[in-house]
Formats: structure tokens, C-alpha cells, sequence
């Protein structure tokens, strides 16, 4: 198959597969192959080479088999410090609620059984690529349980956080489904800055992404202020207020040729 053209990368999710079977590495190959819009760069199957690849490979979207760390949940904060803009689906062998409740606080966007059907594991790198978490029914259990113990505890048990007025209108629109894009022409600025206020807020707050963000929201009373925020200016952040972007990435448009790890054929 021939690769992508720089004029067509853009419309591709670019997808690396990091697991010890290469019988299952092999079967995702084949599974992807068919789809018109998902590409498989790159191939690992250690927890090193998985690493080397998600810095080094230009991809959307890293499938990490859980099993491939002692502690899988610590080895995928590690990857996604090194590549914030990467998301990660964690193959595990069972369900396991625990495994599965870390993994999400440490910045999973999904976790999935080696045994998922096909066609709902290509449903699930389009959701993760749009930016959606993917959680399989006893998954979304799981996590409204452990929220609303949380939100059980009494509020001196709970740290108070408190949010700046354009923080709390950009968590708002995050509550109401708003995308990037949307928030940025509500707010006045640009998608960039909403990342950056996001990533601050998540850092504030102690959650990991957009889900655990809502799922705060509704066993907490963080956002009691945002009705009160003052209308945001449309002429955007001042360059003071906002925080610093960070650096864009440089794109990498060929596979590596390392002997630690596998490019696609």
C-alpha cells in the first residue's frame, strides 16, 4: 500500500502498535488495512521500543498492551510526558477496575480488551482521534462509581479549588460538549490557548482528561462561579494572562530505521 502523500497526511490517524504477539500486532495490520482513513506506522513490542516510537514516530494514537509494563498505569504517564499531544488505547488481557480507574487518571483515552470485536476497535481509534474517550460498558461503571464515592466524602476531605473566570467559562463550554474550535470562537482566542487553559485545569483539579473533567464537575461545585464571570472580551487572551503555548512538534514524515523497532512493511 502506498504511503501518504504530505497533501493527504492530514486526512490519515496515524497509529503505532506496541504489543509482545506479533500474531495480534499482525491481526490489527490486517483489521486496519481495509480502513480508508487509519495507518499503521510503526510497530514495537517492549515497553522501550513502545517509548522510542511515541517520540520518534509521527502518530495520533499509541495501542499499548498494558502487560508490556510491571506497572502500566506509571509506564503510560511516562510516554505522555514525553508526548503530550499522543493518545494512548491500553490493551489489557481482562477487565480489571482498578487497572482500569488508573489508567484514566493517568491519561488513558481508552481501555480495551484483547478480545474487542474488530469493527468496534476501528470505532474506537476514530472516537479517540476526535478527541472522545472510549469506555466499554463496565468501564463507565466503574468510573461513575469511584466519582460518586468521591463525591460522598465531606467537603473538608476535598481540597478547594478555585478557578479563574475565563477557566471556569472554558470548563463550562467543555460540560455543555463544546469542541476546541467552538470554545476558542466563544471565548475570542484561539484553540492553542484553550489547551493551554485545559492542561492548567487539569493539573488544578487532579484529572486527567475531558471525561474525568465533566465527571468532577457534576460532584463538585467548581463551577459555581462561572455564572458569575464577567462576559470574556472577543478580542482573546492578552499575551500576561494566557498561558505559553508550548512548541509545535516537528513532524516527521519517514519511519526511523532502528533495529529496536519494527516500521511497517
Amino acid at each position: 500500500m502506498a504511503p501518504p502523500t504530505e497533501e493527504n497526511r492530514e486526512q490519515f490517524i496515524r497509529v503505532i502498535v506496541a504489543d509482545s504477539q506479533a500474531i495480534f500486532r499482525a491481526g490489527l495490520r490486517k483489521i486496519f488495512a481495509v480502513e480508508d482513513d487509519i495507518r499503521v506506522v510503526g510497530q514495537a513490542e517492549t515497553l522501550p521500543q513502545a517509548t522510542a516510537a511515541a517520540k520518534k514516530f509521527a502518530a495520533e494514537i499509541l495501542i499499548l498492551e498494558a502487560a508490556l509494563a510491571e506497572r502500566p498505569a506509571e509506564a503510560l504517564q511516562e510516554i505522555l510526558k514525553e508526548t503530550k499531544d499522543l493518545r494512548v488505547v491500553v490493551v489489557t488481557e481482562a477487565p480489571d477496575q482498578e487497572m482500569t480507574l488508573d489508567l484514566f487518571r493517568r491519561g488513558a483515552h481508552a481501555v480495551v480488551s484483547r478480545e474487542i470485536d474488530s469493527e468496534l476497535f476501528v470505532e474506537c481509534l476514530h472516537k479517540v482521534a476526535g478527541g472522545e474517550p472510549w469506555l466499554e460498558p463496565h468501564a463507565v461503571r466503574w468510573v461513575l462509581e469511584a466519582y460518586r464515592t468521591q463525591g460522598m466524602r465531606p467537603p473538608s476531605a476535598r481540597t478547594k479549588v478555585q478557578l479563574t473566570p475565563k477557566e471556569a467559562l472554558i470548563v463550562s463550554c467543555v460540560t455543555q460538549g463544546m469542541k476546541n474550535k467552538e470554545i476558542a470562537a466563544r471565548v475570542g482566542t484561539t484553540e492553542q490557548v484553550v489547551k493551554n487553559y485545559l492542561r492548567k485545569v487539569y493539573d488544578k483539579l487532579g484529572v486527567a482528561d475531558r471525561l474525568e473533567l465533566a465527571l468532577y464537575c457534576l460532584n463538585s461545585r467548581v463551577l459555581q462561579d462561572a455564572k458569575q464571570a464577567a462576559p470574556v472580551a472577543q478580542s482573546g487572551a492578552s499575551a500576561a494572562e494566557a498561558p505559553k503555548p508550548e512548541a509545535p512538534k516537528p513532524e516527521i514524515s519517514s519511519l526511523p530505521e532502528a533495529a529496536s523497532i519494527k516500521p511497517t512493511e
